[in-house]
């Protein structure tokens, strides 16, 4: 069905943007107006506009997401039907691409789509996931409740998330005021001594004709290196991006120590978190299972969890699938075996998922811990070594002299 791009005026006084599905301009412009718009343009909406918005997802982020999901909840829980909710949020709405994508979804909602199914065509934004979630809300009746799980869920992982990029930025900055200083040292207050050494020849120590070399290296072939730096990035990058590549650094990142059980417990969690909540809205077990496989990002646990679909088909339970693989934890598995025997997956696995967030918490504070006191030592030993060289070298200096 063909799309029309318009701008209009709400009849709170508002300009706003969108479009609009229908058979012909005529039906576009007097649905439009049947919804309080003053129009101010109407024509046929540009090839590709609709389409980058459903395939790239671009300028509508998570944090827009979760907004969106924390806002029609509370109208919907206020009594607005759902074709009044969505109009009452464009107004709302913070930039225009969400302004756009709101404007698509009631839309399809007033064409007779239920929520899930307007939501299908923007897999970008909306993963199988939510869109189950939603799904469920609608067949149960309960859509304002489901929501408010959902925004809850996504306000959780965004806290997590959160948390870990948090604690990995300080030591992110010290690795860069690390490099920069070394850098700067070698490249800058080494030369100026060279004039000073000229004449000692091999009566200057080792260790300062070293650092002397290599400031000097590094002043003459800085192109180089950074060449050299920016193509290795460039190899690994696509080297990861790779099936076999991707797969590889999976696997060898969970065989690390401390970081891979961090990562670990980190993929499991979000699996739980997602199978619990979705097992609580009413999805079947097996959708539940496959949806929740999607979510993990670690391709080798993506695989080992990969049985557990196929397990159940066959009637096997998740527990005894879990064991048998023998690669999850005696506490996954027994979280999943009380959950299966009392009725309560669901609880188990969101329990499971919280049991897993706090170690992974006290896993990124405890590496962290570790972590910045050896960055600290391990710049203060280069810098110190530099500095020491270059007082070894006038120490010989003065030495001659006498």
């Amino acid at each position: 069905m063909p799309q029309f791009s318009y701008r209009a005026v709400t009849t709170q006084g508002k300009t706003v943007d969108g479009s609009v599905t229908a058979e012909r301009i005529e039906h576009a412009s007097r649905e439009l107006r049947a919804q309080g718009m003053t129009l101010l343009s109407l024509e046929p909406a540009r090839e590709g506009t609709v389409a980058n918005l459903q395939d790239s997802g671009s300028g509508v982020s998570r944090d827009d997401v979760l907004a969106m999901t924390r806002e029609l909840s509370v109208l919907l829980r206020a009594g607005l039907p759902i074709d009044r909710a969505l109009k009452v949020m464009i107004d709302m709405a913070a930039n225009d691409s969400v302004r756009g994508l709101l404007g698509e979804l009631l839309s399809s909602v007033k064409s007779g789509k239920g929520l899930s199914q307007a939501l299908v065509a923007y897999p970008r934004i909306f993963d199988g996931f939510y869109i189950n979630m939603v799904r469920s809300g609608e067949a149960s009746g309960h859509l304002a409740e489901v929501l408010t799980r959902l925004s809850e869920y996504l306000t959780n992982a965004k806290a997590v998330r959160s948390s870990v990029v948090s604690a990995l930025i300080y030591p992110a900055i010290l690795v860069v005021v690390a490099v920069i200083s070394i850098g700067a040292m070698l490249g800058f207050v080494v030369p100026q001594f060279e004039t000073l050494f000229d004449d000692m020849g091999d009566a200057l120590p080792v260790m300062t004709r070293f650092v002397i070399a290599a400031g000097e290296w590094l002043k003459s072939y800085a192109w180089l290196l950074f060449i050299l730096v920016a193509l290795a990035a460039f190899l690994a990058r696509n080297w990861y991006r790779s099936e076999a590549g991707r797969a590889l650094f999976d696997e060898k990142l969970l065989n690390m120590p401390v970081a891979g059980a961090i990562v670990f417990k980190y993929e499991l969690a979000k699996f739980s978190r997602t199978v619990g909540t979705l097992l609580g809205n009413g999805v079947s077990l097996l959708q539940a299972i496959s949806i929740a496989v999607d979510t993990v990002d670690n391709r080798h646990l993506k695989s080992a969890l990969g049985i557990l679909e196929p397990a159940v088909k066959r009637g096997q339970r998740i527990s005894v699938a879990l064991d048998e693989a023998a690669v999850f934890s005696p506490l996954m598995v027994q979280m999943a075996r009380v959950g299966e025997e009392s009725g309560s997956l669901d609880q188990m696995m969101t329990e499971l998922s919280q049991v897993y967030d706090e170690e992974v918490e006290a896993g990124v504070k405890r590496i962290l811990g570790l972590l910045e006191p050896v960055l600290i030592l391990s710049m203060a030993a280069v810098i110190a070594a530099i500095i020491i060289a270059i007082l070894m070298g006038i120490m010989s200096v003065n030495n001659l002299a006498i």
